[in-house]
């Protein structure tokens, strides 16, 4: 019965998403829409989340009769990655981004209070138009509560890839921030039916935007350093579609969050700042269509039958056309903002803009590219780091010299830029680029990379200086760390590409090898059990000076479905990372042995820690701001 009280629940929400929606295209003439859809929105939610609660139920139990859990689950799995398991797959996965996407449409209704009636009733009806066809996608084409007849004795399990304390982070956190996309789409599409772009529009939209961009950052930062240290290839990105399907709505949500800046603060970039909205969700559209569509091979992607990536891209075409047709529309009813000379913080952000853009353009044409060509001539092509790398390296180094600049000018007009404040970064730069050669060879990107974020470390941080720390908002806090953590990040990129080492060997137990600055000593192997894997399990002993570490990479058999993988041994010290990977025994008693040395490579996922931390202390400052202002009005009228 559990599964078909979910059914029931998930069916009586995708109703209220119904009759919310007619709700509040009704309008006025149904009386106080707050007083109606609200309610509605909030049961909405509840249900929903009920719905995903029983799958997460059944998975627990392992109930086979149900055709998602005999496919995704097996009865020997540890119970936390029965839970994981839920949303390991296409159907649970889908239910999740349903039941994110009807919670922050309750949260919506219930909180939003800065705009005005109108603006909000046709937001709430954007949003439950998005979650009535995600409701019907589910109910009519990927039922995740279906039954199986006959019970299968056990399941098939869960790929043994995602069996992994990653998967229970990884996809909820980008859904999360898909899905406050998603919010700020229906507030665009809000304000352009009711003619209402404005500083309002922007400070509604923004807790939404931050709270999505931060979910992503952290998302795909974690993301990147799951698959490095599963998938045991040494790398953290490859420009795989599914990673560039997590990247693209970051991309711009980045652009759409400065966007909103100014909008708030000056009042101007109104039609850009709506364009950018829904060109986010557009992206996070176009992340599922990838990835549940079976267009794609990937590791990370969902090969299911097309006929569900059909639905998708109906959906995609009905809600991305319809916002677009709505803005072509209503576009020449949007008032100009206040205007802005090119040397100023707005014309800084408005480069910062179009550079990001570009890069999202690159990464798009890039990704389905070799689709377009696959389906017009049979031919499969391949679109992958050379492409990538050539063209958004330059890109991003120009993007983060915009950030010495953009944070040191004044609004509207510059007519006196700090030249001392400006030079100091610059002459930073300008040092570490010249001192890189003594490193010998590197590429020039690396170097480039190495001088623009030691510069862009010194820029970040002179916003603070002079300024009172104690007084300085969150939210001045939340750019500097944001900030810094793109150097550090770029930095530890850079140190990647320029230092690392490698060393790929055949060896006997007892010989030694190097990489690097290391010694490495393979002593062995031994045959080892886990809870539903058996593996072989390598024992090497790396020295460096007085430092000696112990690595065991694995080798592991899962029989449920039957699957090899490799289980890299890492071992972090301070200023950088050796990574091991054990392969398989060769004739002669060899073992294939495969070793990295990579120096500064964890800035990397600091970096994307920072950037993440600094966006939490800016939407902190914000929604304290935005209640000790609420507070004030209260006092003052009463």
């Amino acid at each position: 019965m559990i599964a078909e009280i979910g059914l029931a629940a998930l069916s009586l929400a995708a109703a209220l998403a119904l009759l919310q929606f007619a709700v509040s295209l009704a309008g006025g003439r149904l009386g106080e829409v707050r007083a109606l859809v609200v309610p509605v929105a909030v049961a909405q939610g509840a249900l929903t989340l009920f719905a995903f609660a029983m799958l997460i139920w059944l998975f627990l139990r392992t109930d086979l009769s149900v055709r998602l859990v005999a496919a995704n689950s097996h009865s020997l799995k540890p119970w936390f990655y029965k839970v994981a398991g839920t949303w390991g797959n296409h159907e649970g996965s889908m239910l999740l981004w349903v039941t994110v996407l009807a919670v922050a449409g309750a949260a919506l209704a219930l909180f939003e209070r800065r705009l005005p009636d109108k603006a909000l009733q046709a937001t709430l009806g954007a949003q439950a138009a998005l979650a009535l066809g995600f409701f019907a996608f589910l109910l009519l084409a990927s039922n995740p509560f279906a039954r199986l007849y006959p019970v299968p004795p056990e399941g098939q399990g869960l790929n043994p890839l995602l069996q992994d304390p990653g998967l229970a982070f990884h996809p909820p956190t980008l859904y999360l921030g898909y899905v406050g996309l998603s919010v700020a789409f229906s507030l665009a599409v809000g304000a352009l039916v009711t003619r209402d772009v404005g500083p309002a529009l922007a400070r509604a939209m923004r807790p939404w935007v931050l709270g999505a961009w931060v979910l992503l950052t952290i998302g795909i930062t974690a993301g990147s350093y799951w698959a490095y240290y599963e998938l045991g290839w040494g790398g953290w990105w490859f420009w795989d579609p599914v990673e560039n399907a997590s990247l693209m709505p970051w991309l711009a949500a980045t652009a759409l969050l400065h966007s909103i800046n100014v909008l708030a603060a000056r009042g101007g970039l109104r039609a850009w700042t709506i364009m950018l909205a829904v060109v986010a969700f557009s992206m996070s559209m176009v992340g599922t269509f990838l990835v549940r569509s079976g267009i794609l091979t990937s590791v990370h992607s969902f090969a299911v039958d097309p006929e569900r990536g059909t639905f998708i891209l109906a959906l995609l075409t009905i809600y991305i056309g319809g916002a677009l047709a709505l803005f072509a529309w209503r576009v020449g009813s949007v008032r100009e903002g206040a205007r802005f000379d090119l040397v100023s913080r707005e014309g800084a952000l408005v480069a910062n803009n179009l550079i990001l853009s570009v890069i999202l353009g690159t990464v798009f044409v890039g990704t389905l590219y070799p689709l377009f060509v696959e389906a017009a001539t049979g031919d499969k092509i391949s679109v992958g780091p050379p492409y990538f790398n050539a063209v958004t390296g330059p890109l991003t180094l120009a993007l983060a010299l915009l950030l010495f600049l953009g944070p040191l000018l004044n609004w509207r007009r510059d007519d006196r830029p700090n030249l001392r404040r400006i030079a100091l970064p610059l002459l930073v730069s300008m040092l570490v680029f010249a001192g890189s050669f003594l490193f010998g060879a590197m590429s020039p990107l690396a170097r480039l990379g190495l001088a623009v974020a030691a510069g862009l470390t010194v820029a970040s941080i002179m916003p603070l200086v002079g300024r009172n720390l104690r007084r300085t908002p969150l939210a001045s806090w939340g750019m500097v760390i944001s900030h810094l953590g793109v150097a550090v990040a770029i930095a530890g990129a850079a140190s990647d590409t320029a230092f690392t080492r490698e060393t790929l060997a055949a060896a006997r137990p007892g010989e030694t090898l190097t990489v690097g600055p290391w010694t490495v000593r393979f002593n062995g192997v031994d045959p080892v059990a886990g809870p539903n894997w058996t593996a072989v399990e390598g024992h090497l002993t790396a020295t460096r000076g007085g430092t000696a570490l112990r690595l065991d990479p694995q080798s592991r058999t899962f029989s449920d479905p039957p699957t090899e993988t490799n289980e890299a041994a890492i071992d972090t010290v301070w200023d950088g990372q050796l990574y091991t990977v054990l392969g398989r025994q060769e004739p002669g008693g060899r073992w294939q042995l495969r070793l990295w040395w990579k120096p500064m490579v964890t800035l990397l996922w600091l970096g994307g820690a920072l950037i993440a931390l600094g966006g939490l202390l800016a939407l902190i400052g914000r929604v304290l701001r935005d209640r000790r202002q609420r507070m004030r009005a209260r006092e003052a009228f009463a």
